[in-house]
């Protein structure tokens, strides 16, 4: 495994340091994909983070000061907010990691880094299943599971959806560690058989793509010509949010799974070795894993903002903090012209 590669993709638990069919790997001259892929992550990565945190952030601060009046619905969208917060605090690690182009965080971290990638990334995939199956029998059949649809079904859902989700990233926990590499101390996921090389790969693209868009696209073909029917002003906004997600997920997502299928198989030598190949693989990884991180971001715009009840919530609290704001500016003021007032009276 070569430097570049170990350095720029750690969360793509792909860093076979133990290569024995790698010889052009450490031959070709990738210095100019090093370069633009630590720039491109480090720039995409520090916007993810920012963007992402902000708006999940402010998912959980709307959920949680309106608790009371809680659906289903929204205890989903407050731990996929939660999944995506797990996801996007593992990503300055990760973009520390090819500032400095060595691991310094101690093995606690290193081991975390993968496993709360992992675990926040199924999470959330998981959860948007779930919501999608929610809409699908809702609008099919709301008369029989309305009385269903409970806070606490939504937290029991969302409890099994963490441990599932912990369940198949335990591996990412267990074999990311620090490691020696040729520049330094690295952080890379090493499994111990080629059969955990194997499962990371099915997982990807099974679990977290083929399995999720396909339970999508059988739903919401069903869901779209009943909205169609019906006779409301609003279907068409809903009918276009919903190809909206289906096609951001699938945009997002499907480059990177098949980069990493690709990569898959240059590891058991079924790819074309030369630089050329190998080149274009590491940027094509590199490049999609980025794009598809920036789905946590979006997550909260399709999930949540859309929702009038929702937005109005926002403004709600963003009113009530302007007003604090207000307050406690108004009472300062007050303060200050007391003050000055005694000062000039004296």
């Amino acid at each position: 495994m070569t430097e570049s590669f170990s350095t720029m993709t750690m969360f793509t638990e792909l860093d076979y340091s133990d290569y024995e069919n790698d010889r052009v790997h450490f031959t070709c001259n990738n210095v100019d994909v090093i370069n633009f892929s630590r720039v491109f992550i480090i720039i995409l990565y520090s916007l993810v983070f920012i963007l992402g945190f902000t708006g999940n952030i402010l998912v959980v601060c709307v959920l949680l000061k309106h608790r009371k009046q809680a659906t289903l619905t929204d205890v989903c969208l407050l731990n996929l907010a939660l999944s995506d917060l797990l996801f996007i605090i593992t990503l300055p690690l990760h973009t520390h990691y090819t500032v400095v182009k060595k691991w310094t965080l101690g093995s606690f971290f290193c081991h975390f880094s993968g496993g709360a990638h992992r675990t926040g990334f199924f999470c959330s995939i998981f959860l948007i299943v779930i919501m999608t199956v929610d809409r699908y029998v809702v609008i099919l059949h709301d008369a029989k599971v309305v009385r269903y649809r409970t806070v606490k079904t939504g937290f029991t859902i969302s409890a099994v959806v963490w441990f599932i989700s912990l369940c198949v990233s335990l591996p990412s926990f267990i074999f990311t560690s620090e490691t020696e590499l040729s520049f330094g101390l690295g952080c890379s996921y090493i499994p111990n058989n080629d059969a955990w090389h194997v499962y990371n790969i099915l997982s990807m693209n099974i679990l977290g793509l083929g399995l999720p868009l396909l339970v999508m696209v059988l739903c919401y073909s069903r869901i779209i010509p009943v909205l169609m029917k019906l006779k409301s002003a609003k279907k068409q906004r809903v009918v276009k949010l919903i190809i909206s997600i289906v096609v951001a997920f699938f945009l997002l997502w499907s480059p990177y799974n098949i980069s990493l299928f690709l990569r898959f198989l240059d590891y058991v030598g079924k790819f074309p070795i030369d630089c050329d190949s190998v080149n274009n693989l590491k940027l094509s990884i590199s490049v999609t894993e980025s794009i598809a991180f920036t789905h946590c971001c979006l997550n909260p715009i399709i999930y949540a903002f859309v929702g009038q009840k929702f937005m109005r919530r926002v403004l709600l609290l963003g009113k009530n903090m302007s007003v604090r704001r207000g307050s406690s500016d108004s009472r300062k003021s007050t303060i200050a012209s007391r003050s000055s007032d005694g000062t000039f009276i004296m």
